[in-house]
């Protein structure tokens, strides 16, 4: 399976993957990136914290990213050039987060894709920003 080449993509595609986050999602996260932040872990160590809960690792929502890029915009094949993040708002467990990719800018001399990538949550509320580019598959 091949993702959508620069010449099969156009301004305005997009794609979206959602995911409830779960206690076990921030645990496997941490253990597999050694990312042991209490803000994340420690229930007791966040309840005095800003936020009052555990939140979520922004790079975990990150990933969700990725996942869309990777899997369906442009899909498999796709090489991550540049990410740019801003961490908005926090994710808790529980929440329910939609990450979404829509294509800005095609620059088919350098087969480059410039994409805005957001993540919401539940309530339609922006909690990461930023901006991708990606090299689409070759055929």
């Amino acid at each position: 399976m091949i993702g959508k080449t620069i010449d099969q993509l156009k301004v305005g595609d997009f794609a979206e993957f959602g995911k409830t986050i779960s206690e076990s999602d921030i645990y496997l996260f941490s253990g597999i990136t050694g990312d042991f932040n209490p803000a994340h872990i420690n229930e007791v160590y966040a309840k005095n914290t800003y936020f009052k809960k555990r939140i979520a690792p922004g790079m975990l929502l990150a990933g969700f990213i990725s996942s869309v890029l990777g899997t369906s915009l442009p899909g498999p094949g796709t090489i991550y050039i540049k990410q740019e993040l801003r961490f908005l708002a926090p994710v808790l467990i529980g929440d329910t987060v939609t990450a979404r990719a829509e294509v800005v800018e095609l620059i088919p001399e350098r087969n480059r894709v410039r994409l805005k990538t957001v993540c919401l949550n539940q309530t339609g509320q922006y909690v990461v920003d930023g901006e991708a580019v990606v090299s689409p598959p070759k055929v």
